[in-house]
């Protein structure tokens, strides 16, 4: 390798790097968000209650198929 070698940084890299040193607090930020919208516990019984609940869709929703009598 050349002296002058220096490891490859892409637009997008340098720009996060930067925008992380002007604010230190920005993932702290970030993990809090992430954690009002996804990190959620799930409740085993009612996902269950609302899989045995569900009606199955019929194969075509915009006719309904009556039995001839």
């Amino acid at each position: 390798m050349p002296l002058f070698w220096k490891p490859y940084k892409s637009d997008a890299t340098q720009f996060i790097e930067s925008l992380k040193q002007r604010d230190p607090q920005l993932e702290e930020r970030q993990r809090q968000g992430r954690n009002l919208l996804w990190d959620k516990d799930l409740d085993r019984q009612e996902q269950a209650e609302w899989r045995d609940a569900r009606v199955e869709q019929p194969s075509y929703v915009y006719f309904s198929w009556k039995p001839k009598a």
